[in-house]
């Protein structure tokens, strides 16, 4: 494991388990990122290298979803010198199935994404329900997403849906194992389920 990430992962506090993520999946391993940019000079680096993957797109804004995405984009916004945008969660569309999670833009903002070259920024994606429904909000505003970022990508789950229509970088990628609900084994051994949102933590999807 390299020292960069590592590093990155001291910084959360992980945890194992049988957890239902964001998007609908289920998933072995929980990391708690409420307080990672609680000093912004610890991950002063980790930023500064992301901004230096994502600069070369010439994004005109960066956005993240609520909470960690947006504190990012907005880090690496005052970095690039581009607008710094974020989207807020909605109420999940109704019914069963995966990615139901819903992102907007506020609306004081929606009129600012018109046109332009966006970055799309998360702390941590793994499914990436979130800026998968931060990227067709933002699509629809008439913005322009030229890359999707992370300080952490967890496992592989979420690249297909960018392939062909926006690059991917990151600062660090780690092997993260999650399944569909039908296909899960910690189900098939009766392991109780968690909702790390229940008990008043910030429920991430990229976790």
């Amino acid at each position: 494991m390299g020292r960069g990430r590592q590093d990155l992962l001291n910084l959360a506090t992980a945890r194992e388990g049988h957890f239902r993520l964001e998007s609908g999946h289920h998933g072995g391993l929980w990391l708690d990122l409420d307080a990672l940019f609680a000093d912004p000079l610890r991950i002063g680096s980790f930023v500064d290298e992301l901004a230096d993957k994502i600069r070369p797109y010439d994004p005109q804004a960066v956005c993240g979803p609520l909470v960690g995405g947006a504190f990012l984009a907005q880090m690496l916004a005052s970095r690039i010198q581009a607008d710094f945008l974020f989207a807020e969660r909605m109420p999940a569309v109704p019914g069963e199935g995966l990615y139901r999670a819903r992102y907007r833009l506020p609306r004081g903002l929606r009129e600012r994404a018109l046109g332009k070259r966006i970055a799309i920024v998360d702390d941590a994606i793994s499914a990436g329900s979130s800026v998968r429904a931060t990227f067709d909000d933002l699509t629809a505003l008439g913005g322009q997403p030229v890359v999707v970022g992370a300080l952490l990508w967890l496992g592989s789950a979420a690249l297909p849906f960018f392939e062909g229509r926006a690059p991917v970088e990151s600062v660090s990628r780690v092997p993260y194992e999650m399944w569909q609900p039908t296909d899960c084994p910690r189900c098939a051994a009766g392991l109780p389920l968690e909702d790390p949102a229940d008990d008043g933590t910030r429920k991430k999807e990229t976790l």
